[in-house]
């Protein structure tokens, strides 16, 4: 009975299973199955989107079943193409084993760490000598990668297409054999690399994944999914404050997929809200989300903040960084803040006029700052520089 329940859960979320009777069968043998889920370390925070495979990922966990969460810390250094309409820009190791340590603590937001097993894929892929990752690329063929709609239409608008992408799909499945994952879930835009590791497994004599994908959120933006890269992402980790003004920058018209794809809210029960009280809607979602994510106690002083914010006041409880040497660039000062990761980011957060001292749009990246003042990106960062 417990299998009928979760594989009718599944159905009522997923938007793809490939096959329903292969996983039936795998359900029905009552033993543990090795559940597949993995996530690119582009930046340093998994995101409500990666929150609606892990939620399900919960329930396999609940019924007996491992988790193994794959952060491509070797992928990561190409960048998933799945959606991309040019080249990512490439990561070095070290970029995404940082990134990827912070997720360690978020994924202990959703999934039970002591069930999950945690891997890195640099531990397979990156010991792989040239002769191996030839025998895996002979496994696909040039017009089997361009089926995916991204490099098909990359290629015929001539949109360069750097060889190390066409193998991403390799690599992504060459995880499933390296773990032999009985089942591997994900968003729609990456089932052609979840099939291609059902496919790869039956070339290296294993018995192919089954095959489940989830719906994708979309972001703040409300024309692209939500995504690290582009910034348009509410993330599990962030602070609560944070999340919750997020929270009320949701589009309306796409408010009702974020209380149905993200938390446990009865539709009958969001339904009439959003039809009566499209504020009060926004602001009850907001509770939910930092309650989910950092518990009922954050509630309050978030929601606190965000009418002190909304009022065009900053904090009173700002994070503080001390700095000695009595001056600092802006550059590497929002480096030190944790607003930007790199010098590029930072000149690129300038270039957009996101980033005010004492109230006043930074406009030189080459700006030097050389006394105490209030930091901030945004509406919702701020940090008070003290200088010792």
């Amino acid at each position: 009975m417990e299998t009928l329940i979760l594989f009718e859960a599944i159905k009522r979320s997923a938007v793809g299973i490939f096959s329903e009777e292969g996983l039936q069968k795998r359900l029905a043998r009552g033993k543990p199955l090795k559940i597949k889920f993995g996530a690119d370390p582009s930046r340093p925070d998994l995101h409500l989107g990666h929150s609606v495979p892990l939620r399900m990922l919960r329930k396999f966990q609940d019924a007996g079943h491992e988790i193994i969460f794959v952060i491509g810390d070797f992928t990561g250094m190409i960048g998933d193409p799945s959606g991309r309409n040019k080249t990512r820009q490439p990561l070095s190791f070290e970029e995404t084993r940082q990134n990827g340590e912070s997720y360690l603590e978020q994924v202990g937001k959703i999934l039970d760490p002591a069930k999950a097993h945690i891997a890195y894929n640099s531990e397979w892929l990156g010991k792989m000598d040239f002769a191996e990752v030839l025998e895996l690329a002979s496994k696909y063929t040039l017009a089997q990668i361009l089926e995916r709609d991204d490099f098909a239409n990359r290629y015929a608008s001539n949109q360069p297409i750097g060889l190390h992408e066409l193998l991403y799909p390799l690599m992504q499945g060459y995880d499933s054999i390296a773990l032999r994952a009985d089942i591997e879930v994900g968003g729609t835009d990456q089932t052609f690399n979840l099939l291609v590791g059902r496919e790869l497994q039956k070339d290296y004599k294993q018995e192919p994944q089954e095959v489940i994908t989830f719906p994708l959120l979309p972001g703040l933006d409300g024309v692209e999914k939500m995504s690290k890269s582009l910034d348009n992402y509410i993330g599990i980790g962030e602070a609560p404050e944070i999340i919750f003004e997020k929270c009320m920058k949701v589009p309306d018209s796409i408010l009702p997929e974020y209380f149905h794809l993200t938390t446990d809210i009865a539709a009958h029960e969001y339904s009439e809200l959003l039809a009566s009280d499209i504020r009060q809607a926004h602001f009850v979602y907001a509770r939910e989300i930092v309650r989910l994510y950092h518990g009922e106690s954050a509630v309050a002083q978030a929601e606190k903040r965000y009418f002190s914010i909304a009022s065009g006041n900053a904090p009173d409880n700002m994070k503080t960084i001390s700095i000695t040497g009595g001056r600092i660039l802006i550059v590497e000062l929002l480096k030190q803040a944790g607003f930007a990761m790199s010098n590029s980011d930072a000149r690129r957060l300038i270039e957009g006029g996101g980033i005010k001292l004492d109230g006043e749009t930074v406009r030189d990246a080459n700006l030097t700052v050389a006394g105490d003042s209030v930091l901030s990106r945004g509406k919702n960062k701020f940090v008070q520089i003290h200088f010792v």
